[in-house]
């Protein structure tokens, strides 16, 4: 093959030395074949044949009339044909593919290629740069004629290009050079609706805070980037839209809002993510074809889709404000329910265990323990009382302005690189409350507000369990659970002492209850009371003793802080038992000072 292909160099040096006109007429024959973009079609048939080292350099040299052999004149090779310009073009943009810049800047300083035309395709190496993210091709490009608004056959721009990427760099380059941010395609998409589809929030911010594009443009279809972030499922995405005031009750042309495009394509958290943050009326939105977003589930199929928009639609129908439903005061919880039972249960103790007459007379032991069950049941209504009504952690704005297009951009005016609040995860952005939650918050849609270092939401004492409550709940099971372990045993012994000799035809159990229901009740009340309070008490030691929420147990696969590098269970903010339930203990909360996310200038890389 070696010795082909070296007989076939000298037939062409031979030929070419001969008659340099025909050369040139076959160079223009050759100039009218496609090529590809990436690819040159002669060097690579030289690349097979030869073993020579540089054979892209010398077929190029050839191509361009510089190849001493060939024999052209100074004038020939001074300004070459259309083809082997068209040539030469190829080649940087294949330099321009590659990202390398020596040879890009010997094909144009030396060879004559133009940067401002486009390949056989259409595309040009300003739009493979940027595709690649080659900041310096880039600007290297833009200095020697390259065109920051040269449209290929669909109109696409190098910043559609640098969208599909997310190359920031790139984008800015761009920008500041001229490049429109609002160039549409032939479709209609703008950089916007490409970083939506491609789910680059991070380019989408940037463009969005730093050169104001419209994150809520049409396209040809009437598709907005929120649309095609959840058609595409990008929760991130469809988050920092929602977090920026885009419209989620648009409809394009087929009548569907971005919660049919999301329930389409069946994914769950698109869905969530829209439905907290939006009203009733976007669930019972009809397409054209006449489906509701929970109709369009059923129809293809997506069950838990299905079942998560009608728990939503019922929890958006219950209008029975201020009356009794299930022990539920609308509005208000199960507190008033809870402390209401707590109470009953306490005065039935002192009633029908400590001052019934129908018992023997307490003595000085019992009476001390009564009495202190009694004292220990009020100060755990008085923390009842606390836990309840006290802020959980309520992460609050810095502005109290409630538009944010108004306001000062959070995201732009942050310091992304070093900042307490912002650690480059855009899940800490919530559309509802407009805001940027530290790390471990979560936004509760039961109390509607984002709550610090979030536990649960808990419907037993009506708010949420957050970083300022916690320490109150805690000691609330903890009293509860003293208190019906303490109350429960007197009651016992009072009766075990009280009922004489039992016939033999009637059990002790049925015994107790036909004489004794007073203490019944508050016995079955109190098992209830003590087996809840136990419960949550001992889940409580536990999660507090590790440092870690009730949430992040339940949620640990969707949040990547609690995976290590091996991909398994890890809690950074585990500090050790000691350490953990001292700090709680003495402050009522842990501090976390652990960053466990990437921030965001390497997240955007």
């Amino acid at each position: 093959m070696a010795v082909f292909g070296r007989c076939f160099y000298v037939c062409l040096k031979s030929w070419m030395a001969m008659n340099s006109r025909c050369l040139q007429r076959w160079l223009g024959l050759f100039g009218q074949v496609e090529i590809k973009s990436s690819m040159l079609i002669l060097p690579t048939i030289l690349k097979c044949l030869l073993p020579a080292p540089d054979y892209n350099e010398y077929a190029l040299k050839v191509f361009s009339g510089k190849a001493g052999s060939v024999g052209l004149s100074a004038s020939a090779w001074m300004k070459p044909p259309p083809s082997v310009l068209k040539i030469n073009t190829d080649a940087a943009v294949f330099r321009s593919v590659h990202g390398d810049l020596i040879k890009l800047r010997k094909f144009v300083e030396e060879d004559g290629a133009s940067l401002s035309l486009p390949d056989a395709n259409g595309y040009y190496a300003l739009q493979w740069a940027a595709l690649n993210n080659f900041p310096n091709i880039v600007q290297y490009i833009i200095e020697h004629g390259g065109d920051v608004n040269a449209t290929d056959l669909s109109r696409q721009t190098a910043l559609h290009w640098a969208a599909v990427r997310g190359s920031i760099v790139v984008a800015d380059l761009l920008l500041q050079n001229g490049a429109r941010v609002e160039a549409s395609d032939a479709n209609g998409y703008r950089a916007v609706h490409v970083a939506a589809q491609y789910g680059q929030t991070a380019f989408l911010n940037h463009i969005i805070a730093k050169y104001n594009a419209d994150f809520d443009a049409p396209d040809n279809d009437g598709r907005s980037p929120l649309h095609w972030a959840a058609y595409k499922g990008f929760a991130d995405t469809i988050r920092l839209l929602l977090f920026r005031d885009a419209n989620q009750g648009r409809q394009d042309k087929e009548g569907c809002t971005p919660l049919h495009w999301a329930v389409l394509r069946g994914h769950v958290e698109a869905c969530s993510i829209l439905v907290h943050a939006g009203t009733k009326e976007e669930l019972l939105v009809k397409d054209k074809a006449g489906f509701t977003p929970i109709q369009l589930a059923y129809d293809k199929g997506h069950r838990h889709v299905a079942l998560l928009l009608s728990k939503l639609q019922r929890a958006h129908n219950k209008s029975l404000k201020g009356t009794f439903f299930t022990g539920k005061i609308v509005g208000s919880g199960y507190a008033p329910f809870l402390f209401c039972t707590i109470f009953c249960c306490m005065i039935l103790f002192i009633n029908s265990v400590l001052l019934a007459p129908s018992l023997a007379k307490v003595t000085a032991a019992v009476a001390l323990w009564g009495w202190t069950a009694v004292t220990l049941c009020i100060f755990a209504l008085i923390m009842f009382y606390r836990c309840s009504s006290k802020d959980p952690g309520y992460v609050k704005r810095s502005d109290n302005s409630g538009d944010l297009r108004k306001a000062q951009d959070p995201l732009l005016n942050l310091d992304m690189i070093d900042s307490s609040v912002w650690t480059g995860n855009w899940s800490q952005l919530c559309p509802t409350c407009k805001i940027i939650r530290p790390p471990r918050s979560k936004h509760c849609p039961t109390c509607k507000h984002c709550i610090e270092q979030f536990d649960h939401h808990c419907p037993w004492i009506s708010n949420c369990v957050g970083k300022r409550n916690k320490w109150d709940f805690f000691v609330f099971l903890c009293l509860g659970t003293a208190t019906s372990s303490i109350s429960g045993v007197i009651a016992v012994l009072r009766i075990w002492t009280a009922v004489p000799a039992i016939p033999t035809s009637e059990t002790w159990t049925h015994y107790v209850i036909t004489h004794y229901y007073g203490v019944t009740v508050f016995l079955v009340i109190n098992f209830l009371i003590f087996v809840s309070a136990t419960t949550l008490a001992v889940a409580q030691t536990s999660q507090i003793a590790r440092n870690i929420t009730t949430n992040e147990l339940a949620n640990a696969s969707r949040y990547s802080y609690l995976r290590g590098p091996d991909g398994k269970f890890r809690n950074p903010y585990n500090h050790g038992c000691k350490k953990n339930c001292g700090d709680f203990l003495i402050q009522g909360y842990t501090d976390d000072n652990e960053v466990p996310w990437l921030p965001l200038h390497a997240v955007a890389r």
